[in-house]
């Protein structure tokens, strides 16, 4: 969501989803500064044996801002011009290559898919996040659902 979507996180979900309590206690005691990484996010997500959108939905509803996206498009500190903590590389490795072309569809890779390939091939997630910028591919659809 945009900077002047900040606080109004709940009003992307219909108005009777309901706050599950059992991860927002988690969410509360795991954040701070009314701000949940995205690594947290996942790791409560193992944790309560929910789905990773489960806990961002939670996370809307409790009105928390997302940080330190895993995939380095957000939430670092200072933002470089491009607004994104990756860049593009002078290349990417074959079997990244070979992997992010198998899961483009219409020139984007969602976020799950990205994560999936990254840990597949032992690489960081911003590795990944990198050859997709690299490749000049989008990436769409964050798991805890802030783009």
């Amino acid at each position: 969501m945009a900077h002047e979507d900040a606080g109004k996180y709940a009003a992307k979900h219909p108005p009777d989803t309901k706050l599950n309590a059992r991860i927002a206690e988690v969410i509360r005691q795991k954040s701070s500064d009314g701000k949940l990484a995205c690594a947290t996010g996942e790791e409560i997500s193992k944790e309560l044996k929910v789905s990773i959108p489960e806990v961002g939905i939670t996370t809307d509803l409790l009105e928390m801002k997302i940080k330190e996206c895993q995939l380095g498009l957000f939430g670092w500190g200072k933002k470089p011009s491009h607004g994104k903590d990756i860049q593009a590389a002078d290349s990417v490795p074959d079997d990244m290559k070979t992997a992010l072309e198998k899961a483009a569809v219409n020139g984007m890779v969602t976020c799950a898919a990205l994560w999936a390939i990254a840990d597949r091939l032992g690489v960081n997630r911003k590795v990944a996040s990198t050859a997709c910028e690299t490749m000049g591919l989008k990436i769409r659809s964050c798991q805890l659902g802030t783009f």
